[in-house]
């Protein structure tokens, strides 16, 4: 504790907003431990109805810019508080809505919309609660305690699940999970303060030295949908996976990317942005390969191991995506016109994944998940050409 009080100010909630952070990680974590194998085995969704769901998931991100714009009167603590309750309603209406298609897109489409409002306060808010030259620091705290209690509610999935294999308690869960977002709620309203919400993410921001930046963001926003969307799907639907094999899946991913990022940050400084950029989709080419043909090469079982070992590793090299950050830096001439530029490369990243999550359903159920991750090395071949012609 005697930690944190040296990095947070004295007169601020941040305890209070530090146990939200924590709380709210935990019911993501329950949520999304289980939802790919909810929609496969209770809604009954398959491949293009998956693609749609994405579509209007990734709805919110697209909005976001607009809906900050439109209550730019209101401090970072209130929007927070908005988002929290907005989760709340629709993690609820995932434990009360029947399993229709329909009916569940609306509750992930509603509870997306308070998680995207929510997300750049939850980077705004500890910068104005750190003391004098601890910013990072505090960001760091804020971010640990969201992946700590996420890989929580990985964990309790992967063994509540593997317990009651034969009782998959989706509902419980949901339930659970709405409990600790109202929790979590609860936390949020008690946070006081007026925390004015970042400028550089209410407007758009385009600048020709940056056209390389945002042409990098498409294809990086394009390739990424397809292994967010679809990649735990292929495991489900495809190969059969388990909720708990999925969820420990998802846990492990999350502990690779906490221990490879510093790693991959180091290379970025010691090699450049342009050469990790360039390098990071050439490895993307041989993970879509294996997830796209293993059960041609190998039996199923292998062919599964296989896939899952290429799940990990997409996430650790999606870790490279720092590196545009750094090529923004490079380029800009001060913080602010950075933080403008990359909040406007997150938003045309959103418009491109909401159409390839789309269309990346189509050609799985139209040309099978062969040609869908053919797709996504050449998307990822596409990338590397465009950062080769970066002058550094």
């Amino acid at each position: 504790m005697n930690r944190l009080n040296a990095i947070f100010k004295e007169n601020t909630k941040f305890k209070t907003f530090l146990l939200s952070i924590l709380i709210t990680g935990l019911s993501y974590g329950l949520y999304k431990g289980i939802l790919d194998n909810y929609l496969v085995e209770v809604v009954g969704m398959g491949e293009m109805d998956r693609g749609i769901t994405e579509f209007f998931r990734e709805l919110p991100g697209i909005m976001l810019i607009f809906i900050l714009a439109a209550f730019y009167m209101l401090s970072a603590e209130s929007l927070y508080k908005m988002g929290a309750l907005i989760m709340l309603v629709g993690m609820g209406l995932h434990a009360i809505l029947p399993p229709t298609k329909v009916l569940i897109i609306l509750a992930i489409c509603i509870y997306s919309l308070g998680e995207h409002i929510q997300f750049g306060m939850k980077s705004t808010i500890p910068l104005e609660y750190a003391r004098p030259g601890l910013s990072g620091t505090a960001l760091g705290m804020q971010n640990a305690a969201n992946q700590i209690g996420t890989l929580a509610g990985y964990l309790v999935v992967v063994v509540v699940f593997s317990i009651l294999a034969q009782t998959q308690p989706y509902r419980a869960f949901f339930a659970l999970a709405t409990a600790l977002a109202a929790i979590s709620a609860v936390c949020s309203l008690r946070l006081t303060g007026n925390s004015k919400t970042d400028e550089a993410k209410r407007r758009f921001y385009f600048n020709r030295k940056y056209t390389k930046y945002y042409m990098l963001e498409v294809f990086y926003g394009a390739r990424k949908q397809v292994f967010i969307t679809f990649g735990p799907y292929v495991l489900v639907l495809f190969y059969g996976a388990n909720t708990a094999t999925i969820s420990l899946l998802f846990a492990i991913s999350a502990v690779a990317c906490f221990f490879a990022a510093p790693v991959v940050g180091k290379i970025i400084d010691k090699v450049g942005y342009k050469a990790v950029m360039i390098s990071d989709t050439l490895i993307l080419v041989i993970v879509c390969f294996f997830y796209g043909f293993a059960h041609y090469i190998f039996p199923r079982n292998v062919a599964f191991v296989v896939c899952c070992v290429n799940y990990v590793l997409d996430a650790v090299i999606s870790l490279a995506s720092m590196a545009s950050s750094v090529y923004v830096q490079a380029l800009s001439d001060n913080p602010v016109e950075v933080k403008a530029t990359i909040s406007t490369g997150v938003s045309v990243n959103h418009v491109i994944s909401v159409f390839i999550a789309l269309f990346g359903g189509w050609i799985w159920q139209t040309l099978g998940i062969e040609m869908l991750f053919i797709a996504s090395a050449i998307l990822g071949l596409c990338n590397s050409a465009y950062a080769a012609s970066i002058k550094t």
